[in-house]
């Protein structure tokens, strides 16, 4: 029972938009209103304000850290071990994929998931970033940087926590975003792919 608790209130935090929020902040239209319709950091940078789209990435990245470092300090006191922890991770990730409050239309994920593996192991994190950031800087694309780093991750958590429950619950994450880039699949594929900092006017 306690370890449903423990979904629960990742989910929920998972749930809060920062892309939404963000946008609301700075007067900003709906992410989901223009661009690639998602509600995620590299969306809200064709908005222009550069700002909102880093409130957006810290505060998804954030909720994901903060979901596993609480479950990490309870869930000892609760007897749940490395499994609620897991349970919280692939919890909160969930959340923001689809979130309650969005009738279940959230982002594709990268920044809460990348959260999230540094609550589980920071090396795991920055492993994860570092080969986000190389493959964007050579090719400048999001998604594909997002596909190779979440192929990658698994094979990361292996390395540095073994065959345990959170690396079962990374390479859920992983195959999550994998299946929520599909359709970026298919652009990239066709070589119709948008770069990063490609501006998006709202209407488009």
């Amino acid at each position: 029972m306690t370890i449903l608790v423990f979904a629960l209130l990742a989910y929920l935090l998972g749930s809060v938009s920062f892309a939404v929020v963000s946008s609301w902040i700075f007067k900003l239209p709906d992410p989901r209103t223009y661009g690639s319709k998602n509600p995620g950091a590299t969306n809200v940078l064709r908005s222009g304000k550069k700002a909102a789209a880093v409130l957006t990435l810290l505060g998804d990245a954030g909720k994901g850290w903060l979901a596993v470092a609480l479950a990490q300090h309870y869930a000892p006191l609760w007897n749940l071990g490395d499994e609620g922890v897991a349970v919280a991770a692939l919890a909160v990730f969930l959340g923001h994929v689809f979130p309650v409050f969005l009738r279940f239309q959230g982002g594709k994920g990268v920044a809460t998931a990348v959260g999230v593996l540094l609550g589980l192991n920071v090396w795991l994190g920055l492993l994860a970033m570092a080969t986000w950031l190389a493959v964007a800087f050579t090719w400048r694309i999001s998604s594909l940087s997002a596909l190779i780093a979440a192929v990658l991750a698994p094979l990361y958590s292996v390395v540095l926590l073994g065959f345990e429950a959170g690396t079962l619950a990374v390479s859920a994450m992983s195959l999550l975003l994998i299946w929520r880039h599909r359709s970026n699949i298919v652009n990239l594929l066709a070589g119709k792919e948008g770069r990063i900092g490609e501006k998006k006017t709202p209407s488009s």
